[in-house]
């Protein structure tokens, strides 16, 4: 996924950084603002026991399979709805299940009625985030996903395997810049084409991981690890109006919601991390309470916070110190594009070890 702050080309900067303050007896690796899961699935890899979290819930399904899942998924429930599954190898039943999904007729759920030219015609917006095919395509996924659970076909795992499976493939075909906060008025050429429903990676290790959809201040209490990694947003975007769509896919739970762009009631999972009033304060909060032996935290030179003000709260803990790096800006449009001074921004890796 093209997501607002991903981390996928500093895995890397973050790795070798990390190596150069940790002791090599850190096994378990807390990723608390875990977004699209890039960082913690990349330290899964490495064999690192992960605690992931989030509080939007359409990450917490993809953190849900990338981190937690970590032993073959058999579906042997769903053979009573799919009796040819009884003949598949278990390695390729995912890929067996997915297309069989994906081979689903359309039908006009939420997503069609309000995502859709077709369905939203004659309305007040006729909202363009799909094509009126994969719109539908993706309600019969959904509903079908949902039907499974509920008759206890599929389980926790299969459910958000299914569900990583549907957002990552669905967002592929979105017509938007790349975010959700607006839509496209024509349909760019990869939202013209066919939704398929690709599986997700399943990373395979003996390591056992936990995932929650919780609000970071209050879950860092109640956590314990060896390196606490932070990715908090930088700037006043919330990560909660540019992906409403997602959520609700994700939890395709008929929300109400208003204006232009469709946008569900997000004030539940509004982030004081993009208020400059209130940054600082829940910074300091999170720092002190946090029950790890090291802690690491990656911020821009652009952010809310200066770089004084981490350096001061972070000192609070023991010693500090921090990694720099030039990195290409996300830029979701061309206004945006337009809007800003530089390409590049300094992102900084900023660590204590804590006393």
């Amino acid at each position: 996924m093209n997501y607002i702050g991903s981390k996928l080309s500093l895995l890397k900067f973050l790795e070798n950084s990390i190596n150069k303050v940790v002791k090599n007896d850190c096994r378990v690796f807390c990723d608390l603002f875990a977004g699209t899961g890039i960082v913690g699935n990349y330290f899964k890899k490495k064999g690192y026991k992960i605690i992931a979290n989030d509080i939007q819930y359409y990450s917490y399904v993809l953190n849900k399979h990338y981190i937690e899942n970590h032993k073959e998924l058999k579906f042997l429930k769903l053979t009573k709805a799919l009796p040819d599954l009884k003949n598949i190898k278990t390695e390729n039943r995912k890929k067996f299940v997915c297309e069989y999904l994906e081979n689903l007729k359309g039908v006009k759920g939420f997503i069609y009625k309000n995502y859709c030219v077709g369905g939203a015609k004659n309305k007040e917006t006729e909202r363009q985030y799909f094509s009126d095919a994969n719109g539908m395509r993706c309600d019969a996924v959904r509903k079908k996903i949902e039907k499974w659970k509920k008759e206890k076909l599929i389980n926790n795992k299969e459910y958000y395997f299914l569900l990583a499976s549907l957002i990552e493939s669905v967002d592929k075909c979105a017509n938007t810049a790349s975010v959700y906060g607006a839509f496209l008025k024509k349909l760019k050429k990869s939202a013209q084409k066919s939704f398929i429903l690709k599986p997700a990676e399943l990373i395979i290790n003996a390591q056992e991981h936990k995932v929650y959809n919780k609000d970071i201040n209050v879950l860092v209490k109640e956590v314990k690890g060896d390196i606490l990694y932070l990715d908090p947003p930088y700037n006043h975007r919330q990560y909660a109006s540019n992906y409403h769509v997602l959520e609700t896919i994700a939890k395709y739970d008929n929300p109400k919601i208003k204006g232009k762009t469709g946008l569900r009631d997000y004030n539940e999972q509004k982030s004081l991390y993009c208020s400059r009033p209130q940054v600082k304060k829940a910074f300091k909060d999170l720092i002190l309470k946090a029950k790890t032996k090291y802690i690491f935290l990656s911020y821009n030179n652009e952010g809310l916070m200066s770089l004084n003000d981490i350096k001061e709260i972070m000192s609070l803990r023991g010693r500090y110190g921090f990694f720099t790096k030039n990195y290409n800006r996300f830029k979701a449009d061309k206004t945006e594009n337009r809007n800003h001074k530089a390409d590049k921004t300094i992102e900084y890796l900023h660590y204590v070890v804590c006393g």
